[in-house]
């Protein structure tokens, strides 16, 4: 049976990926999407690409056995794909998350999580608490740097 704490979770990740496609519509000019600003060396869809692979390498792949291969230096290195490229990539993720989260009992989320990340081992139940707190960190980012470029 599905945990009851994955379902949660898995709820609060695609609501705030749903988000971040609506920070990426919220664009008034789509090459904005790829500017930076003074120190602020990471673009808008550089993150977004960031936070797709992210979460679809260690949810998706991890946990899920998605199939699918991160390239983390592409996702800082790709640039000025549309805005429809990045929209795409968010509903994959999407997907993805939904998959191997619905599959996640609550035993599980006891269990390690089978790749050590941040240099120490931790819970299922933890790193996904940790993937959720990375999701807004960037989005925070994105939501500000879209401000600070469109005033």
């Amino acid at each position: 049976m599905a945990s009851i704490i994955a379902n949660c979770v898995a709820e609060i990740l695609v609501r705030d990926l749903q988000k971040l496609s609506a920070e990426l519509n919220a664009f008034h000019s789509e090459e904005n999407i790829w500017k930076v600003n003074g120190s602020i060396t990471n673009s808008s869809g550089n993150l977004a690409l960031h936070l797709c692979g992210n979460l679809q390498h260690f949810i998706g792949a991890v946990l899920g056995n998605s199939g699918y291969i991160r390239n983390r230096e592409a996702e800082f290195s790709q640039k000025n794909s549309s805005r429809k490229i990045l929209i795409d990539e968010i509903d994959k993720t999407i997907e993805a998350v939904k998959h191997a989260m619905s599959i996640l009992t609550d035993e599980d989320l006891y269990k390690e999580y089978p790749v050590e990340v941040l240099g120490k081992k931790s819970s299922k139940a933890f790193f996904l608490i940790h993937l959720t707190a990375h999701l807004n960190y960037h989005l925070g980012q994105i939501n500000y740097l879209r401000r600070m470029l469109e005033k």
